[in-house]
């Protein structure tokens, strides 16, 4: 009985935690609906299969439609950045048209080549840090076209089929340039600002550290999105403002910071709606005048007139006419060439990641010719939809989502086949299926499969001139079915413990690359060699780009260590912090005037914690003394130490 009741507990906990995955996989996320994107979703998925009809060539209208996936990678993004990879979208798809039709006639070839599709398009969507749905539309753009009737010589035809139509795509995603050219930018950075007085308002409270870490991520997004909307030789006034404004977020959060670090202080209140003041005055268009509460000094704690100061100066900048900026401001973008070759890291977890699902989809692909599955095609397919989560739990979500939103997309599609529409009738069901897509594909997968399935199996019965729709739907079932196992074991076995063994090595290069940093900040030399000082902050910002999406995945590992990843978390986020304050010492390029003493003690402190990781020794903490040249960081490093001084953590590393 004794035996019995304890077998109960323990599978409990075990019970709960597939309910809760369960209840994670069905949740509607609380995001507003994207009209405008479906609707032009819609539009560029409806226009190929019009000119189709129109030159009576219905099956170059849907092959079209494959160029049109490209606008599915158009998201809230600089247009100087969303140009480049809307066109590298559309060629890239034309080019896996024109690939999967010349190497249609070699299934062990294709199977390879998918593979190879699969590795460096997850790679270059993880390592430029690109939003969109990465390699699956590359994937089934090749794989659609190793399934069409084999004919090599068409493969000129088809690739420019698809590109133009891929162009079309182009143009509905950048027509509001002319409009609102900086809108991206504009909502990020009010975005920002709302952080800081949500920041502002919790300082003093228990969970200052939550908004505070979530205050830092807008930053770092803020910082990416101007640096990628940079243009150096054509910059406008207003990006100059903006970039203006983002200095002073950046000041205005290192001061909170400050303020922050006595757990007894709490702001004024009115400090908060400043902000939101700035915030909201921020898309003011050129020779509006906003006003900004005016607080009188001499009625508060001096502690708190910088931060006033800095709000003061950020409403100057907002109501200064954007003539008076100019155009001086000179932005550094980190490098291409450094980004591609750190992430070829053996322990970055994006390269580690792109190898994976490419051998996986490889395998995948092997499978189906080898079985002889009708429509070989839908099985690696369904497998790389599965593998799109980022995590193992992300994988089994996608699975499950996928499996079935494809079943009750089947109800649907039976009843849209049976309707076998032709002419105008089609084209309304593509574009009402494509942007109702788009509409329900931000609050969860599955309702988005719901409507891919009859949009895809609509295709193909079209293109097929077949009828027997109720032969297509069976065979989708069964591969999805094959699909997802696939991508659910091969991910569980060569990655379920990837991401947390490599942790601790990744901590210790972030913490090594802090001291290389710093030390480069405390050369004399460092306003002779700013080249020097960007290769070393680039380095440090990818070694901790590497260290938090390894962390981030350990957390969806399976077994995943969560109380151990929980107690891991205030190491973390204040490792990004000191991070954060390091780069802002790089942007201004000021010397750091440390005396030996000083500089010596700040690195002993981080060489010994990264060598007891290392080692898998407990770290004893050495409390650094107030710096009054880098107060904030000596305040961070001491957090640091013990944050990294419980035994559990030593036990883990």
């Amino acid at each position: 009985m004794l035996k019995k009741d304890k077998q109960s507990s323990t599978s409990l906990p075990i019970y709960n935690s597939f309910f809760s995955i369960l209840k994670e996989t069905f949740e509607v996320k609380k995001r507003p609906f994207p009209w405008s994107k479906a609707i032009n979703a819609g539009i560029c998925g409806g226009f190929p299969i019009v000119f189709g009809l129109l030159i009576n060539r219905l099956d170059l209208g849907l092959l079209g439609g494959m160029g049109t996936f490209a606008y599915l990678y158009n998201f809230n993004e600089p247009y100087a950045i969303r140009s480049k990879k809307i066109f590298f979208a559309a060629l890239g798809l034309s080019c896996a048209v024109g690939l999967g039709t010349l190497v249609a006639p070699y299934p062990m070839l294709s199977a390879v080549m998918v593979g190879l599709i699969m590795a460096i398009a997850t790679f270059i969507f993880g390592t430029l840090k690109l939003a969109g749905p990465a390699a699956i539309f590359f994937v089934l753009s090749f794989l659609m076209a190793t399934g069409m009737p084999v004919d090599q010589s068409a493969a000129p035809l088809r690739f420019s089929i698809v590109f133009l139509s891929g162009c079309f795509s182009w143009v509905m995603s950048m027509k509001s340039c002319f409009f609102k050219r900086h809108n991206p930018e504009i909502k990020t950075l009010k975005g920002v600002y709302s952080c800081l007085a949500e920041f502002c308002e919790t300082i003093g409270s228990e969970n200052v550290n939550d908004v505070r870490q979530s205050t830092v991520n807008a930053l770092s997004d803020a910082e990416d999105i101007l640096l990628s909307g940079y243009i150096s030789w054509k910059n406008s006034f207003l990006f100059n403002r903006l970039s203006l404004l983002n200095e002073q977020a950046n000041s205005l959060f290192l001061e909170m910071l400050e303020l922050s670090f006595d757990k007894n202080n709490k702001l004024p209140i009115g400090f908060s709606e400043l902000i939101r003041q700035l915030s909201v005055g921020i898309e003011s268009k050129d020779g509006e005048i906003i006003e900004v509460n005016q607080i009188n000094k001499k009625e508060i704690n001096k502690k708190y007139h910088k931060f006033l100061e800095i709000i003061y100066d950020a409403e100057a900048i907002i109501n200064l006419p954007l003539e008076n900026i100019g155009r001086s401001i000179k932005v550094s973008k980190p490098s291409l060439k450094m980004k591609l070759i750190k992430a070829c890291d053996k322990d970055s977890i994006i390269f580690v990641n792109a190898v994976r699902s490419g051998i996986i989809l490889t395998i995948a692909s092997i499978i189906s010719y080898k079985v002889g599955f009708s429509r070989a095609y839908w099985i690696p397919l369904s497998c790389t939809s599965a593998m799109m989560g980022a995590t193992i739990i992300g994988t089994f979500h996608r699975a499950v989502q996928r499996t079935i939103g494809t079943f009750a997309g089947l109800i649907l599609a039976i009843f849209i086949l049976s309707l076998q529409p032709k002419g105008l009738l089609l084209i309304i069901i593509s574009v009402l299926l494509t942007g109702i897509t788009e509409l329900f594909i931000v609050k969860n997968y599955a309702l988005a499969v719901i409507f891919i399935t009859p949009n895809a199996l609509l295709i193909a019965e079209t293109a097929t001139n077949t009828h027997d729709f109720s032969y297509f739907a069976t065979a989708r079932v069964t591969d999805i079915l094959v699909g997802v196992t696939i991508g659910l074991i091969g991910t569980y076995l060569m990655g379920h413990r990837s991401a947390s063994s490599r942790l601790p090595g990744l901590m210790i290069k972030l913490i090594r690359s802090q001291a290389r940093v710093l030390v480069r900040l405390s050369s004399d030399k460092i306003k002779d060699n700013n080249n020097d000082i960007s290769w070393i902050k680039e380095k440090l910002q990818i070694n901790l780009k590497n260290f938090k999406i390894a962390y981030t995945t350990a957390l969806g590992e399976i077994p995943s260590n969560k109380e151990m990843l929980e107690i891991m978390w205030p190491a973390v986020f204040t490792l990004e912090h000191i991070t954060y304050l390091l780069d802002k010492c790089c942007a201004t390029g000021e010397y750091l005037n440390l005396s030996d003493k000083d500089l010596g003690q700040l690195l002993l402190v981080l060489e010994s914690m990264a060598t007891a990781i290392e080692q898998k020794q407990l770290i004893q903490p050495k409390n650094i003394p107030i710096i009054d040249v880098v107060p904030k960081l000596c305040k961070e490093i001491n957090q640091l130490q013990e944050a990294l001084s419980i035994e559990k953590i030593e036990a883990y590393s």
